[in-house]
Order: C-alpha cells, then sequence, then structure tokens
C-alpha cells in the first residue's frame, strides 16, 4: 500500500506526520551520539508516513536531514572531519578509525543507488557496510537481507559505535511506527 501524507498536514502532526490520534512524537526518546548523522532523502520520501529517516531525525540530536532530487540543486559536501557512507556492502565492513560524521542515504533502493553514482563526493568515501539484521517488521518489502529501514541501519551503526542501549531506542521507535501504521492501515 502507498504510504503518503497531505501536504497540507490537515489533521496530521507537523514533526512525525502521522494523524494525531497516532502521534509518535510522545514516544520518541532522544538518542545522544558522538557521531553526527547527514540523512540525504530523496525528496519522493518526503511526505511518505512509512519514512523512517524522519523518525531517526527527531531522535537523534544534531542529526541533519538533506533533500535530494530537486533540479538544479547540488548537494553540498560536508565539512572537514572524518566521514563515512552507510551503504550496504557484499559483506560487513568497518573503516578503519572512528568517523565524525556518518552519511546515510534515504529513498527506495534504487534512488540511493543512483544517489551513489550522482553525488561526486560519495565515490571516495569509506563505506560502513553492517550485516545484515535478523528479521523485523516493516512497512516495506526489502529487497534482500542485507536491505532495512533507514532507522534501523542508523541504529546498527550506532549499536557499532556507541552501544546497544542506544540502538534499542530507535529500534523500539521503529517498532511503534510499525505497530501505529498497522493500526491506522486495518492491519494488525
Amino acid at each position: 500500500m502507498r504510504s503518503s501524507t497531505p501536504q497540507d498536514l490537515i489533521g496530521r502532526c507537523k514533526a512525525c506526520l502521522l494523524p494525531i490520534e497516532a502521534c509518535l512524537c510522545g514516544a520518541i526518546e532522544k538518542v545522544e551520539t558522538q557521531t553526527r548523522f547527514l540523512i540525504l532523502r530523496h525528496v519522493k520520501e518526503a511526505w511518505k508516513t512509512s519514512n523512517t529517516a524522519r523518525l531517526a531525525a527527531l531522535a537523534i540530536p544534531g542529526a541533519t536531514v538533506r533533500a535530494y532530487g530537486q533540479p538544479h540543486d547540488p548537494v553540498p559536501a560536508p565539512g572537514e572531519g572524518v566521514t563515512w557512507l552507510l551503504f550496504p556492502g557484499a559483506r560487513a565492513h568497518v573503516p578503519p578509525g572512528r568517523p565524525d560524521l556518518i552519511v546515510v542515504l534515504d529513498g527506495t533502493w534504487a534512488q540511493a543507488r543512483r544517489m551513489t553514482q550522482r553525488i561526486a563526493w560519495l565515490k571516495g568515501m569509506p563505506r560502513l557496510s553492517l550485516l545484515p539484521v535478523a528479521a523485523h517488521d516493516g512497512l516495506r518489502r526489502e529487497p534482500d537481507a542485507a536491505s532495512m529501514p533507514t532507522v534501523i541501519a542508523i541504529s546498527r551503526a550506532v549499536a557499532l559505535l556507541e552501544g546497544e542501549g542506544k540502538a534499542q531506542k530507535l529500534e523500539r521507535l521503529h517498532g511503534e511506527l510499525v505497530r501505529r501504521v498497522r493500526s491506522l492501515r486495518g492491519v494488525e
């Protein structure tokens, strides 16, 4: 089922975009991280209720969401510091050292692959590739075992770098989103 939010937001929370009666904002636990996150979200994802990058940005203070995909709107490269790209690979890989910033691509898998091809500064960036997670309930069908919702991928990066306790807050938030959206759709 297509997941979309009317742009006028009538009857919707302006932060989580869910209908007011299902607003998720009260369930968001803040996740303080040393690592910063830059989420490049495809413009077609901005109004989807199933978009989980929004949740990560609401939970992680300092996380930034930038739109990608507007004509004539280049995406500036991040500033100085060690930056990794969180993106699946053929196998798990953790670059040496510790990042100051992790870039996360948010969109369909086809959109994310195109971003890696079209954004020049992503091409030489060290990639953090995670192990597939155990099966999880989601709002979208994942194309393969290495694929996962954006907030789950971010939670796995947080677990790796900063501990499982912080990651569990993001995973609980994702579970609550899935529960509420399925309830709104009449699916249990």
